[in-house]
């Protein structure tokens, strides 16, 4: 199977020109203590209003982002053409008072720099979603007549589609809850929420099943901090089993059977890392070099201990900056703790092309919550994992534009990082140019497939293939994001500086849940944009 060919002739001639100069940038910065100067990547106003804040992004196939907020925040800045009920609201007087006419969730397509609005029936307000096989959004729970819903999102290439409502519900009220894809096809488990100690389903394995009790959400909940450990941090380890954090304290847990496998030791420091306390989380990218057998987790920043109830008293209290990893498979677990360049809370962490981590937003006092933060982190960090311990961050341009609570941060295909919301900021930037098309490819599991692109000129000695699971993007966590490094022999130079190579399919799905990834070519670092590659089941 080969990639589409007119993908890749814009991909390496781009990046020598601009991208290159880039991650030469990151790779020569001049650092003090390990940490750079901040004056690297490049920021670019796509839009100045998205009409909605962007508490959630997903990205889709069609290369669109879905950004949506809550239904209960009043008029947006699009207007729906009818209200629910099926009465005229464009260009009628009510429309601008009227929330029923408005749209609380859009649809940004990336090559048109553009927005198409779509209808939510139901409140979304800190809700939680898995991207499926087919690439449908699942989205669960919301707050209200959102509490217990079930939505679906099957991006089109019509502009045509919107959300659809199922008649199913969840057992439980799911308001900061979180989701994780399983290996098993389209399963979904959704995890937690406010005061809420249960997981489910989706499907239900049997029409009989209900919720299921785990005491560990139970025992890891701050009454008097609001949590502390809301949409808990899950992570799909490559045995099948559940990685989940929440608080401080985190657990490997068999959800076949109910049943905890070993409780990890608790990350060093005072504070704690989930919502509101709101820290974030990434599994760092798998390998085949290891059969993909080390899993290794990374938590990040979050709120000082008493943050919550202070900044509720408008005293915010400086953040955390610490960052811990630990390797969660084997059978020695220990956190080993670095300093971020300064603290941090409210901040996305993703998985860049490059197998680089790439932590932005945020801010450096208080708790999530509405007013409830100070002082906005304005600075991303760059964080390479495989250089040695005191090297690895680099600080990078700074933003003029504050992203604190109900902010977000997605991975597009061309390798630039979508950021939009914060309240009430709501304009998306990014970083450099260039767009390419996608190309929709099947790859069972553990079978080679073969990739083609366009070079120009002889390869680098390195030449490597990673493959990027979307995630879905709120409250400074991403669910389900992950990355694998995929083997690959047999790199053939073809006529006219075009190149292929035999690339092996990740092995099973407790390795690779099924569904889209973005598949990108890397040559000595420097990414291509990627294009859309489905693992599934046979």
């Amino acid at each position: 199977m080969a990639v589409q060919k007119p993908f890749f002739p814009l991909l390496f001639k781009c990046l020598l020109t601009t991208f290159y100069l880039l991650v030469q940038c990151f790779g020569s910065s001049n650092a003090v203590g390990g940490v750079g100067q901040g004056k690297l990547g490049k920021w670019q106003l796509l839009l100045n209003n998205t009409g909605v804040v962007a508490m959630h992004m997903a990205l889709t196939l069609q290369n669109t982002v879905l950004i949506f907020d809550q239904t209960s925040s009043g008029p947006s800045g699009y207007t729906l053409h009818r209200s629910s009920d099926g009465r005229r609201c464009l260009g009628l007087p009510r429309s601008m008072t009227d929330p029923d006419c408005s749209a609380h969730s859009v649809e940004y397509h990336i090559g048109r720099n553009s927005i198409r609005p779509l209808r939510l029936q139901t409140d979304t307000w800190c809700s939680s979603g898995s991207i499926l096989s087919d690439g449908t959004l699942l989205q669960t729970g919301g707050y209200g007549d959102g509490y217990r819903r079930i939505r679906y999102f099957k991006p089109c290439s019509d502009r045509r589609c919107d959300w659809n409502e199922s008649s199913d519900s969840l057992m439980d009220n799911r308001w900061y809850a979180s989701n994780m894809l399983l290996p098993e096809n389209d399963s979904t488990i959704v995890m937690g929420g406010l005061r809420t100690y249960t997981y489910e389903f989706i499907p239900k394995r049997s029409s009989s099943e209900r919720s299921f009790y785990l005491p560990f959400l139970h025992q890891t909940n701050d009454r008097d901090q609001h949590g502390n450990n809301l949409y808990p941090f899950l992570h799909l380890s490559a045995d099948g089993n559940l990685f989940i954090f929440a608080n401080r304290d985190s657990i490997l847990f068999n959800y076949k059977n109910n049943t905890v496998l070993k409780t990890f030791p608790r990350i060093p420091g005072s504070g704690s890392r989930n919502y509101p306390s709101s820290g974030s989380s990434v599994i760092l990218p798998l390998d085949y070099t290891n059969r993909y057998q080390k899993v290794e987790v990374m938590v990040c920043g979050g709120s000082t201990t008493g943050a919550y109830r202070a900044a509720r008293r408008r005293n915010f209290l400086t953040g955390l900056s610490s960052c811990g990893r630990m390797v969660i498979t084997g059978k020695i677990h220990r956190w080993k703790m670095e300093e971020m360049p300064g603290p941090r809370l409210l901040n996305d962490m993703l998985i860049l092309p490059t197998g680089q981590i790439l932590i932005i937003n945020g801010a450096k006092e208080g708790s999530a919550g509405w007013n409830n933060a100070a002082s906005p982190s304005l600075q991303p960090y760059l964080y390479e994992p495989t250089k040695p311990s005191g090297k690895r961050f680099s600080v990078l341009s700074s933003t003029n534009i504050p992203r604190m609570y109900h902010s977000s941060a997605i991975l597009l295909p061309d390798g630039r990082v979508l950021v939009a919301g914060s309240n009430p900021n709501n304009r998306p930037q990014n970083v450099s140019v260039q767009y390419a098309k996608h190309g929709l490819n099947v790859v069972p599991y553990n079978e080679d497939f073969t990739v083609t692109f366009f070079l120009g000129r002889r390869p680098n000695n390195l030449v490597e293939f990673n493959v990027y699971s979307p995630p879905f993007a709120t409250h400074a966590f991403s669910m389900n994001q992950r990355m694998l490094k995929l083997r690959s022999t047999g790199l053939v130079r073809e006529n006219n500086g075009w190149f292929s190579a035999v690339v092996k399919a990740p092995p099973t799905p407790t390795v690779a849940p099924s569904g889209y990834y973005m598949l990108t070519v890397l040559n000595g670092g420097i990414p291509s944009t990627s294009t859309w590659v489905n693992f599934i089941h046979t």
